[in-house]
């Protein structure tokens, strides 16, 4: 499977999804922390992709929807931003919103 097709399929696949360097219980790098952190706090699941341990998807990635930089979070599909926008958000409380609609719609599906 062509590297794009995979990013297309974990973004399609996972209502809320962060690209980013390491895990959420181990971040290598205090964007990639933050971020996660942010998510964590809206108190619902999502999916992460550690950069670190994929090179192929580390290199591509910023090709998928021409953002230059991590981590990048996806919610229902579409990029959302990277740090500073998802941290935007959750002081707005938007990026909660966001995030449990696009979770309670794909519970909804399934």
């Amino acid at each position: 499977m062509d590297v794009l097709d995979r990013i297309r399929e974990q973004v399609e696949s996972n209502p809320v999804l962060i690209y980013m360097k390491g895990t959420p219980q181990m971040p290598m790098c205090g964007f990639s922390s933050r971020a996660a952190e942010a998510l964590k706090q809206c108190g619902v699941e999502f999916g992460y992709v550690n950069l670190l341990a994929d090179p192929e998807i580390f290199q591509n990635l910023p090709r998928y929807a021409d953002w230059p930089t991590f981590p990048q979070v996806y919610i229902k599909g579409e990029l959302i931003g990277g740090c500073d926008i998802t941290l935007e958000m959750f002081e707005s409380g938007d990026l909660k919103t966001m995030a449990q609609e696009a979770v309670d719609a794909a519970k909804a599906k399934s």
